[in-house]
């Protein structure tokens, strides 16, 4: 299997991922499984910047809170671009497998523009038709993760055989804000496009708007550098990773993640199984994902090929 496979247990968890080879990989990060409950009622999932095509094993149906907000999804739905974080109630999602796109890398899948998709889920079936419940059921049936991985790889690249070709500015504008450019019109000026013609193709094609698309990169490249240092110096962080200052990195982590970017760090590293899934505490949790905290073993993880 091409890329390996990495497994992580977490009590209860198994976290598999599976990198596929060419040409998905152009488009996809990674393709996903998560078996059994993790031991707290709900979680956030952070702002990503990218687009996921979930499947729920075990029922049919998908259960995402904005805010208190509860909505009822099929168990195969894509998540759109989010611009914030949303929860997930992890009780109801016990048994997952998915796929992680690429920025600008869902355009070919979908049959939709991603942009249509911006800060919302939508069931498989609104796109795929019939098929969506055809997959859900093989990899309901498939025995273990890489079976289920071979099923999505199928019909990816079924998908991609018929896609149609996005616009061809819409990579190198991602590269230079992922690059951190932060003026959206220096890379339109660069790529020979207006400012309103690149913000159009790329909000279509990514789902999110340029200058929402380097902020969400930003505070992921944030995030990623200070979870790989034991005490992370912010404001060397912050004028490395793009912002103002300091208290600019602060003042975003809050906003994005609802955490000030300390508090967020010792999460992250004390809670997650899957990356940037922040535990959401019974007391904060919405009514209908409460439930028991179960004790938790310290997480570990072995690679295998």
């Amino acid at each position: 299997m091409a890329g390996g496979v990495i497994v992580g247990h977490h009590v209860l968890v198994l976290y598999v991922r599976h990198v596929p080879g060419p040409p998905l990989s152009a488009h996809v990060a990674e393709l996903w499984y998560l078996s059994a409950a993790p031991p707290h009622a709900a979680e956030r999932i952070l702002p990503s910047g990218t687009l996921q095509l979930v499947v729920n094993l075990d029922e049919d149906e998908l259960r995402i809170y904005d805010g208190p907000t509860l909505r009822r999804h099929s168990g195969a739905a894509v998540s759109g671009a989010y611009q914030s974080s949303f929860g997930v109630d992890t009780r109801e999602h016990a048994s997952m497998v998915g796929v992680q796109f690429r920025p600008g890398g869902a355009w070919p899948f979908l049959g939709a523009p991603p942009g249509a998709l911006t800060d919302t889920h939508a069931d498989l079936a609104e796109l795929w038709g019939r098929r969506a419940a055809e997959l859900r059921e093989r990899l309901c049936a498939a025995p273990e993760p890489r079976a289920r991985f071979a099923l999505l790889e199928r019909a990816l690249l079924d998908r991609l055989s018929n896609a149609r070709p996005g616009h061809p500015l819409v990579p190198h504008a991602i590269a230079a804000l992922e690059g951190g450019e932060r003026r959206v019109a220096d890379v339109a000026a660069t790529l020979g496009i207006s400012h309103r013609r690149l913000i159009d193709v790329f909000t279509a094609e990514t789902g999110l708007a340029p200058k929402a698309f380097a902020r969400i990169t930003r505070f992921r490249r944030a995030l990623s550098r200070a979870e790989r240092e034991r005490e992370p110096d912010w404001a060397r962080l912050a004028a490395e990773s793009g912002f103002c200052d300091q208290s600019h990195l602060i003042r975003e982590f809050v906003a994005l993640s609802g955490n000030s970017p300390t508090a967020l760090i010792a999460r992250s590293s004390r809670e997650h199984v899957k990356l940037h899934h922040i535990a959401i505490a019974a007391s904060a949790a919405p009514d209908g994902a409460r439930g028991r905290d179960r004790q938790r073993a310290r997480p570990r993880g072995v690679l295998t090929r």
